[in-house]
């Protein structure tokens, strides 16, 4: 069975390419909600699917590491890529086994070793127009630290966060999945549908790893039905009717055409179809269509919003309304810049649950002993219910003593 690449395993079979931690840390830019296809399969290592290739990522302090694999002609595979522009959707919605095609797929592994000795270059230009590499992430963290004091608090915790450049496709219909949902079970959604209606690529360690499925074979008429019984409830229907939207009245070119045009004309395009909001239409210009002004605004940047920058526009609502949101997105947009979007995702990213203990910090080495750094909420702010408006820095020092230093935020 085909496994996995691991670096330790031996580097011969991956490639590499410079690009410090500063400018990306695949953690926290794969991790964070932008992207439901990555998985760390083990540790430091992240495998997904991009560009109809399945990758293995991991990387050192300097250098960007990559595998991929490839299916060498599997007839499974090559009779489902044939399939996938759009000439027999019905028979892959009415599918009535979702793993059949990866159960033929199996006669197949002998072909799909780790080692993928087909590099032909490209790879390195993909990842780089991917993770947006042209892009100076560290130049921009210090432009936003000079005009921001708490993005400054936080810049050296979270480094490397940087958007992703994503198919529109795949970033469109994923996010449509993401209404009053939560990142592990979109991932899983997902993942439910790409085994559905996407080609079969190869299986690592038992895992069968698909392609996203193409506009045409999500516009089918069986589609929602065929959602409905994977879990996806109501946005089944939005996945279906975008999808058939797009094909009847723009063409499946569409989506990537959108990159063209100027921002707020492309969120506007966006919203016409079922399903697509103003924070979904956001994600997908920021995250897919070049647009790095575009800042989506849910309840959870409300709230740092509020907490962190004392906006006060609307406070005590518990509704969104399309003004407070256009407004919030404007505040930070003259804050930031023309890359807001990007600095917005770091203040998230810092504040997503699964991150927090990043928070603790070591500052410095003393006769063999870290010093750390670990920020605490004051007690007196969040009995006041204004959570993360101040910090006390909690220093440990060598000895185990704990000194407690007051510091008010910006």
């Amino acid at each position: 069975m085909s496994q996995h690449a691991v670096l330790s395993a031996g580097a011969k079979a991956w490639r590499s390419f410079n690009c410090p931690r500063s400018e990306l840390r695949l953690d926290l830019t794969l991790g964070c909600g932008q992207t439901f296809r990555w998985r760390e399969t083990s540790n430091g290592h992240w495998t997904g699917v991009m560009g109809g290739r399945v990758w293995t990522l991991t990387q050192t302090d300097d250098a960007l590491w990559y595998h991929t694999y490839g299916s060498q002609g599997c007839p499974a595979t090559e009779d489902k890529r044939k399939r996938r522009g759009g000439a027999e959707p019905a028979q892959l919605a009415k599918r009535s086994k979702p793993m059949v095609a990866v159960k033929e797929e199996r006669d197949c592994d002998q072909d799909l070793g780790v080692v993928n000795s087909k590099w032909d270059g490209s790879e390195e230009k993909v990842l780089r127009d991917y993770f947006q590499l042209n892009v100076p992430l560290g130049e921009l963290y210090r432009e936003w630290a000079s005009v921001d004091h708490h993005f400054k608090d936080i810049a050296n915790m979270f480094t490397g966060v940087r958007m992703l450049r994503q198919d529109p496709t795949e970033c469109l219909f994923s996010f449509i999945c993401t209404s009053n949902n939560h990142i592990s079970r979109i991932q899983g959604m997902i993942e439910r549908l790409c085994v559905k209606l996407g080609a079969p690529l190869c299986q690592l360690d038992g895992t069968p790893y698909h392609d996203f499925p193409s506009i045409q074979a999500l516009a089918d008429s069986t589609v929602e039905a065929c959602l409905r019984d994977l879990g996806f409830g109501y946005r089944a229907r939005f996945l279906q009717q975008s999808a058939r939207q797009i094909l009847d009245s723009h063409g499946p070119d569409w989506l990537l055409s959108l990159r063209r045009a100027p921002y707020l004309e492309a969120r506007d395009a966006l919203r016409t179809l079922p399903g697509v909001g103003l924070k979904v239409a956001d994600c997908v210009c920021l995250m897919s269509l070049d647009k790095a002004c575009a800042l989506p605004v849910d309840t959870h940047m409300w709230q740092i919003a509020q907490r962190d920058y004392r906006y006060s526009v609307a406070t005590g609502r518990k509704s969104l309304t399309d003004k407070v949101y256009q407004d919030i997105g404007d505040f930070f947009r003259k804050l930031w810049g023309s890359h807001a979007g990007w600095a917005h995702s770091v203040l998230f990213c810092a504040d997503l649950k699964k991150f927090q203990k990043l928070k603790e910090l070591p500052i410095k080495k003393e006769e063999g002993t870290e010093v750390k750094v670990e920020l605490e909420e004051s007690t007196e702010d969040v009995k006041n219910g204004d959570k993360g408006s101040r910090q006390k820095a909690k220093i440990i020092n060598p000895k185990g003593l704990v000194k407690k230093e007051g510091s008010k935020k910006s």
